[in-house]
């Protein structure tokens, strides 16, 4: 009889792009690696495993799965059970037992460049509107698998179709008005390579990649475009600790005289600057500003949102309220907001879910909560999304509230 699907296992297939038969020759290549000895795996134990028709697997297999995909038997959607063995040592040492990663980044990359048609970006011949329109659903695919899974292999996939663009542009002809289009086309494919190297807690890479959005935002000559990269590397310079330096970007942003005709983007660029201003020391300012974003969201057309602000919705609104007030360690303020935005996140956003029910159990555990911070870490389905950052969050939050008081 079929348990219940384990769909955290079968999103780690199709992110890491086995087939169950891939998958069944990586564990026995993995097993023979660890402890000597194939493990005999077949396509059917894959398909058990994903139909929940086995709920853990013997140790022979989740080990060598725990080496493929980097994550704890529960974080692939195993149950674990007080009677679990221990799992055995492998007979390599540490240094030996470490995932292939050229391996894991040529599954992932194959499977998504033909799911979201990069595989299909011109290299001869003349380019047309019907080329850019082409660009332009790639594009939006990229866009929505970000918001869908979070960054992971996202960021290889992206940086290989910048190249195809700029190979394009090198080796095609065209119009003016279509060089300017494929312009844009690369600052959005440059801004979401970045945002997925962030993700991956890739950031040097990321900053790379967000001067080259400017770059191609400022030769297609469009004030919108170069307007989203300034706050992207704004948003760079708040990661790195320089909030007055990203401060500075988005008030020189939101006084441009275009913005006032983007009432989404304005409605973005004031969330993150009151953030800035609550790591800045300045509250008052902060809530003038996340008022300023409330009011121009309200004036957006939602339904005509770019791919790339696709993200902006009144949930993320309320989301981007909560960092700020944690910001300003306001932490019940900022409970209530993070709380408002999981009632209000629609079923696209796995990877936004994941991160604000991340920030909730900080909340909660910040105020001293511990019981109730783990209780909602412990909701977060691990495989569902790929961004390093979210997981590596999730453990962090996990362990110290079960250090602070918290229990299972």
């Amino acid at each position: 009889m079929s348990g219940r699907r384990n769909t955290s296992l079968e999103a780690l297939l199709a992110e890491f792009g086995y087939t169950h038969e891939q998958l069944a020759e990586e564990v026995n290549r993995t097993a023979e690696r660890l402890f000597g000895k194939p493990a005999n795996c077949t396509d059917r134990h894959v398909r058990r495993w994903v139909a929940g028709d086995v709920q853990r697997p013997w140790s022979q297999y989740l080990l060598p799965l725990q080496e493929i995909f980097g994550r704890s038997p529960e974080g692939m959607g195993f149950v674990q059970r007080k009677s679990s063995k221990r799992l055995p040592t492998p007979t390599q040492s540490g240094s030996e037992r470490k995932p292939n990663p050229v391996q894991r980044r040529t599954f992932i990359a194959g499977a998504l460049v033909t799911a979201l048609g990069i595989d299909k970006t011109p290299g001869h011949g003349r380019l047309g509107s019907s080329d850019i329109d082409r660009i332009q659903r790639t594009i939006s695919r990229l866009d929505a698998h970000f918001n869908g899974l979070g960054g992971g292999a996202l960021a290889d996939v992206a940086v290989d179709y910048l190249v195809r663009l700029q190979n394009a542009l090198d080796e095609c002809t065209y119009s003016e008005r279509i060089e300017r289009a494929m312009y844009r086309a690369m600052a959005e494919v440059a801004a979401c390579a970045g945002w997925s190297a962030h993700d991956g807690g890739q950031y040097g890479r990321a900053a790379k990649l967000r001067n080259e959005a400017l770059q191609a935002a400022l030769l297609a000559r469009d004030p919108v475009y170069v307007t989203r990269a300034w706050s992207d590397l704004a948003a760079q310079a708040e990661h790195a600790g320089r909030p007055a330096e990203a401060a500075r970007i988005n008030r020189a942003a939101l006084s441009e005289r275009h913005m006032r005709s983007h009432p989404l983007l304005s409605s973005l660029l004031h969330s993150r600057f009151a953030d800035c201003l609550a790591q800045t020391g300045d509250p008052r300012a902060m809530g003038r500003h996340l008022a300023a974003a409330e009011r121009t969201h309200d004036r957006a057309d939602v339904n005509d949102a770019p791919s790339w602000l696709g993200f902006l919705t009144q949930a993320e609104v309320a989301g981007l309220a909560a960092i700020a007030h944690q910001s300003a360690g306001q932490y019940a303020r900022a409970e209530d907001h993070a709380a408002h935005t999981l009632e209000l996140l629609d079923g696209r956003f796995t990877r936004n879910r994941a991160y604000y029910t991340v920030l909730l159990a900080e909340l909660q555990l910040a105020q001293g909560d511990h019981a109730r911070a783990l209780a909602t870490a412990s909701s977060i389905r691990v495989g569902a999304v790929t961004s390093t950052r979210i997981t590596a969050r999730l453990e962090q939050v996990t362990a110290a509230s079960r250090s602070q008081g918290g229990h299972t």
